[in-house]
């Protein structure tokens, strides 16, 4: 995370740093399109177009670039642009970027990074370079990569990125046994666990949560211009149809073991999708449920859950990074994070690697990650 903070060494690292600033300004707007951003610079080296993709089904970066040039009154003929993910070639929502590019006459393209979407995947760069552009990969990959951890995931691996937060003391409970748990850790804490439910695609939750806490699971206390999908692992479809969680503007997915009749119809009278998705146990199949995430074009996955499915999730091997609010006190007895086991030797632990450790108020803020996961 540090990376992009990083003095850039030359005018492409220059230029390509501020396409990388667009990007992340675009952090909670895209889903599930990857977070991308465009300069366009002349050839005396004046930027004369800037932009960042929008909303799923607006136009993507370059798109936007281009329109701000033509709104500056710029030309881009013979310009340079850098791109922080290869221009798409292929019409979905919206036309191919490569195209868009080509056609306005850019005589280089600096991008940051291959774009691994079957549609996309090198042939937006060959459209390019049969047009005569010149193209560079390369700069910024680190930073473009950390910026679409989720959307490579899924292109990639067929399922999301997995982030899994909590808020613990010292001694690693999230709650005293009389289930007391508000607040662990302080307001800033909390605020900041706003921003990273904002940049997912979906927060997941389990029943048990929902009937403990009836919480919204939205995203409050900083604009947005979209609420995260909730996903709720129900097996029995104990969500009561009137749970906080409804009151939000968002799509709500329930998993569950068998679909039930009067239960089944309450739900979807809310407007809930539910989806059957038994295991061997008559419980939520997880794994099956985060691939499933996955075809439903979820890219980031949010984890705000109790212990039973926090367990299941680090269980079946598919948590890529913990995020994790420590407060500086000791609870004793209480509720763990997680539980899965017992283990029966220490190499069957989950190994992480620090990626980031910052104060929060007076909380540690600590995000650490499966190592090689972030590598796609």
């Amino acid at each position: 995370m540090g990376d992009s903070q990083q003095q850039p060494h030359s005018e492409a690292a220059f230029f390509m740093n501020r396409a990388l600033e667009l990007a992340q300004q675009a952090m909670n707007r895209t889903s599930p399109n990857p977070r991308v951003g465009c300069v366009l610079v002349n050839p005396q080296g004046q930027v004369v177009g800037e932009g960042a993709t929008q909303k799923a089904g607006g136009p993507h970066a370059e798109v936007m670039a281009l329109r701000d040039a033509a709104g500056r009154g710029q030309q881009v003929q013979g310009a340079t642009a850098y791109v922080t993910l290869e221009p798409c070639a292929h019409t979905g929502r919206t036309g191919p970027c490569c195209v868009a590019l080509s056609e306005a006459g850019v005589a280089k393209v600096v991008v940051a990074l291959l774009d691994p979407n079957p549609r996309v995947a090198g042939q937006g760069i060959a459209h390019l370079r049969a047009h005569g552009i010149a193209v560079e990969v390369g700069e910024g990959a680190a930073q473009a990569r950390e910026l679409n951890l989720g959307f490579l995931s899924r292109m990639v691996r067929g399922q999301p990125w997995v982030r899994m937060k909590a808020a613990t003391s010292l001694d690693g409970k999230t709650a005293l046994p009389n289930g007391q748990s508000q607040w662990i850790t302080g307001p800033a804490a909390r605020e900041d666990g706003q921003v990273w439910r904002a940049r997912a695609c979906a927060i997941l939750t389990g029943v048990g949560t929902v009937l403990a806490d009836n919480p919204r699971l939205d995203v409050r206390s900083l604009p947005t211009e979209r609420q995260p999908r909730l996903v709720i692992a129900d097996s029995q479809l104990r969500t009561p149809p009137d749970a906080a969680l409804f009151a939000a503007d968002r799509q709500v997915l329930i998993y569950a073991a068998q679909l039930q009749g009067a239960r089944a119809e309450a739900l979807q009278a809310r407007g809930a999708v539910l989806v059957e998705m038994p295991d061997a146990r008559g419980r939520v199949d997880v794994s099956a449920m985060l691939r499933d995430l996955a075809r439903r074009e979820v890219n980031e996955l949010h984890v705000e859950a109790g212990a039973v499915l926090n367990g299941a999730v680090i269980a079946c091997g598919m948590l890529d990074e913990l995020l994790l609010y420590l407060a500086p006190s000791l609870l004793g007895p209480g509720a763990d994070m997680a539980q899965w086991g017992p283990l029966t030797d220490l190499a069957q632990r989950v190994p992480l690697a620090f990626h980031d450790v910052v104060p929060v108020g007076g909380d540690l803020r600590v995000l650490a990650r499966v190592p090689g996961r972030d590598q796609f």
